[in-house]
Order: C-alpha cells, then structure tokens, then sequence
C-alpha cells in the first residue's frame, strides 16, 4: 500500500514522502496513529500543491535574504568604546554591541549569534565582519571602532 508520511518515522522516511508499505503496517500502525495518509490521487495532488507552495515560500525567502545581504553590505556602522591612549581597548567589542550598532544605524534587527566574529576585536579600527543570513548566505558588515 502507498502511504504519505505525515510526520518523520524513524526507519521508513521523512514527512511529505511517499513510500510503500505492507498493508497491514499501515492499516494497524501507521494510519490509527495520524503518521501517515493513503496515497490517492488527491492526496497526492495536494501533496504536490503542498510542495511547490513550500518552494515558493523558500524562493521569497531567499530573495529577501539576498536583498537584506545586500543592505547590510553597503551599511557602515561606528562602535563608540573606552580605550586607551594607545588604541587598545577596555575590554572587547562583543557581537551584541555590533547588533546593537546595526539595529541602531539601519533599523534591522540583527540576532547577536548571527554576527561572527573570528576574534574579539579589541583595539580601535576599521573591520569587516561578518553576518550570517542563511546556510551559504553571509553579508559583510563594516564596523568602524571609534573612542568616546
């Protein structure tokens, strides 16, 4: 019997597949306990709607993760910290003053653990840092540290 998983079965597949099954399996486990559906025809042209809905949504989201990369990129954002007469600073600037920067500067909320930083920047400058957007999506901040 063709099944339609509705959630994750461990040892049969993810939800949204369709697999084949004993009919036994699917009458007794599967079917009373909602974690799949028999596969019709229209449950199978709904999962297709389903599915192209579902790449569509990730399209638009990428699109407008792509255009947010690229308003990051073009923004120059200035830290004001302590330091010392020789540049150093009091401590380091964390991705949470970064964040805070970039929110401040454009309005876009940023989530700290999104800003990497590859080490603690702790004396005064210019840097490019990066925010991660996505999976493979990263926009390059830049980050002026400037004294009080």
């Amino acid at each position: 019997m063709k099944v339609i998983l509705k959630q994750d079965v461990k040892s049969l597949g993810k939800a949204g597949q369709v697999i084949e099954v004993s009919d036994g399996y699917a009458r007794n486990f599967l079917l009373p306990r909602g974690l799949a559906q028999e596969a019709t025809k229209g449950s199978l042209a709904d999962l297709e709607l389903q599915n192209a809905a579902r790449v569509k949504r990730a399209a638009e989201a990428r699109a407008e993760e792509e255009e947010l990369a690229r308003r990051l990129a073009e923004t120059a954002v200035t830290v004001r910290v302590k330091a010392g007469e020789s540049g150093k600073l009091f401590g380091a600037v964390t991705n949470q003053q970064i964040a805070e920067a970039i929110k401040a500067a454009t309005g876009i909320a940023v989530d700290r653990h999104k800003v990497e930083l590859a080490e603690p920047v702790k004396s005064l400058g210019a840097y490019a840092v990066p925010v991660r957007l996505g999976r493979d999506l990263v926009a390059r901040v830049n980050v002026t540290v400037v004294a009080l």
